[in-house]
């Protein structure tokens, strides 16, 4: 029996199974054997059979030390690198040869340019031991004595704050709503503020009013029994005494007394300055300290405001200046603010509660209804809670109250707009929302606030619009209506005058303030001697920068006269709203505001199931 095999050098191999030959034999045979095909050239493979591997060339390496590398991969990446570096180096040199356009930024706008003037207000109206850095150079150290004078009151010490307008009085009703009416605009739109290079200062416009507010009533303690309401008298109806109205006097030259004004029952001042100290604590929540300071003089004056009911203007001078028409109000907007301030969710409870709402004239309506101001601040309120529920949805129990807040307010923004008639309006475009009484500018501005304010919420909600009726309006309709009112009141108007001192080229030059009207000469003028500054017919003497006046009548009548103070007068609320307006509008709908800031307090909220229903009974 035989096998045939292939002979790997091409010739055919027979092997015999019975083959007995030895082994020298066979390879005497395999020698012998077609040496022809051996003498042929062999292909790669058959080379390599017999060869083995082939001889490879040897690899140089360079040692670097910490690590040993293949040269060519050494020389390939240096001379990436060197190439790397000549390129950039090339580029670099024809950036810096090629000559460039240098854009330069856009002008502020003119909100923008009107709230650095109207930030300077405040400081013009500071009391007590002035800051260096002031920046107003007619006003100086004034009322020093503040408090110490009264011996009946434990409050004795309350030197500093804001006079309200062009007097010297320091109204705390008026005064507080003013602080938390910045302390809204900082938390909604820090960054403009910071774009506008006036954060800073507009906080310490803030704290100076807070600083203050702390010192009218034991701030120190849980429960208190008395809260100071008002430095100084404006009532001139008990004969020629001298006081903050009968006399015309600089500040800083006043030597008549000026009583304090304690009150034990005044819910709405307690409350409205609760929600001045709640509302900055959010402002100043990184300085904890000074936060949780304001947080508990917060939460005693609401405390006190709802143990000790009663109008703080019942039956004393500031009823015929600043009357309280009611306590409700503040009860909703002091609760709003201590429920951000402090996430307890009892405010909470309170400010939606709609027993609390119907007192506060939620559900009125009337010719007033939606009139946002230092003695109304439902609108406010219904703005504010109406965000936590564009944002947060927190349900049940609240979800039936709240949108009741938020349908309310999407009809006051329907008031606004001049396709409705709830409001006429003058032949130069201004709205009457206080229906042609005088001073109407401090409502427009404060109405401007909450119109861009929510048309912001709505876009940060990415809602485009809402509905008055059947008609569905976008947004931009609101920011519309506010523009066309400040840019009246910044000189858009039949007599091309701005209403901002110091902003444009044209603007009241008599206005009704003390201390602008009478000149810096080191010259005291007593209580009568002013007089002669109140009545002169030229413009002041010093420019008060800023100061919003009272406004225009309903026929875009106005008259520049300092004794008509109906026209004339600056106040500290009518500011507050222009600033708060002023940096809602300012760089356009850029920014747009904060969403989470002022949640900082709330916690997390997980809608609690309603009750389930009553058993079935056949």
């Amino acid at each position: 029996m035989s096998m045939y095999g292939r002979d790997p050098w091409g010739g055919p191999l027979e092997i015999h199974a019975n083959d007995s030959a030895t082994d020298d034999d066979r390879s005497r045979n395999l020698q012998d054997f077609d040496r022809a095909a051996l003498s042929r050239p062999l292909d790669e493979t058959q080379q390599s059979w017999l060869l083995g591997p082939g001889e490879q060339k040897k690899k140089k390496y360079v040692d670097l030390g910490c690590i040993i590398v293949s040269r060519k991969i050494f020389l390939w990446t240096v001379g990436s690198i060197l190439a790397a570096g000549l390129l950039a180096g090339f580029i670099t040199l024809i950036v810096k040869t090629v000559p460039r356009h240098h854009h330069k930024a856009p002008p502020p706008d003119n909100y923008t340019q009107a709230l650095h003037k109207a930030l300077m207000f405040f400081n013009a109206q500071r009391s007590g031991k002035l800051p260096k850095h002031n920046n107003v150079s007619w006003r100086g150290n004034s009322c020093m004595r503040d408090g110490k004078s009264d011996s009946s009151s434990v409050i004795k010490d309350l030197v500093g704050g804001y006079y309200d307008a062009g007097d010297a009085i320091k109204f705390n009703f008026p005064a507080s709503f003013a602080m938390t009416m910045l302390s809204w605009s900082v938390i909604e739109y820090s960054a403009k503020y910071e774009a506008a290079g006036e954060l800073t200062h507009i906080k310490e416009i803030i704290k100076w009013g807070t600083d203050y507010f702390l010192k009218c009533f034991n701030s120190t303690a849980d429960t208190i029994d008395r809260v100071a309401a008002q430095v100084g008298v404006g009532d001139t109806s008990k004969g020629p005494n001298p006081n903050d109205h009968y006399c015309w006097m600089r500040p800083e030259d006043i030597d008549y007394e000026r009583p304090l004004y304690e009150c034990h029952s005044c819910s709405d001042l307690s409350a409205e300055m609760a929600a001045a100290l709640a509302s900055a604590s959010i402002v100043f929540k990184d300085d904890k300290a000074y936060s949780q300071k304001l947080v508990h003089g917060a939460r005693t004056l609401f405390k006190f405001a709802r143990d000790q009911r009663g109008r703080y203007s019942a039956g004393n001078d500031a009823e015929k200046f600043y009357n309280s028409t009611m306590y409700w109000d503040e009860f909703v907007w002091g609760a709003s603010w201590l429920y951000y301030a402090t996430g307890n969710s009892s405010y909470l409870q309170l400010a939606t509660a709609p027993g609390l709402a119907k007192h506060a004239g939620a559900f009125w309506g009337g010719p007033d209804y939606g009139i946002f101001s230092w003695d109304s601040k439902l609108p406010g309120a219904q703005v504010l809670l109406s965000r936590l529920r564009l944002f947060l949805s927190p349900g049940y129990p609240y979800e039936e109250i709240l949108r009741t807040f938020h349908n309310q307010t999407s009809i006051v923004m329907c008031s606004y707009l001049p396709y409705f008639t709830s409001f006429n309006r003058t032949r130069g475009g201004l709205i009457q929302l206080n229906h042609g009484r005088p001073q109407p500018l401090q409502y427009i501005v404060n109405s401007a606030f909450l119109a861009t304010l929510f048309s912001d919420y709505l876009a940060a909600a990415d809602t485009p619009g809402w509905y008055c009726g059947p008609n569905f309006y976008s947004i931009d309709v609101l920011r519309k209506y506010a523009e066309t009112q400040i840019d009246y009141i910044l000189g858009k108007n039949p007599r091309k005058m701005s209403y901002v001192v110091g902003f444009g080229n044209h603007y009241p030059k008599q206005v009704h303030h003390r201390g602008a009207s009478i000149p810096k000469n080191k010259i005291k003028y007593n209580c009568k001697g002013g007089w002669k500054w109140r009545d002169a017919k030229k413009p002041n003497p010093n420019t008060i920068v800023g100061a919003m006046v009272a406004g225009p009548d309903k026929f875009d009548g106005f008259h520049d006269v300092r004794t008509n103070y109906n026209y004339t007068e600056p106040t500290l609320a009518g500011n507050a709203g222009l600033v708060a307006a002023l940096v809602a509008l300012s760089g356009g709908k850029s920014g747009g505001i904060d969403k989470n800031t002022i949640f900082s307090a709330v916690p997390p909220m997980f809608p609690t199931p309603p009750p389930p229903p009553a058993p079935w009974k056949p």
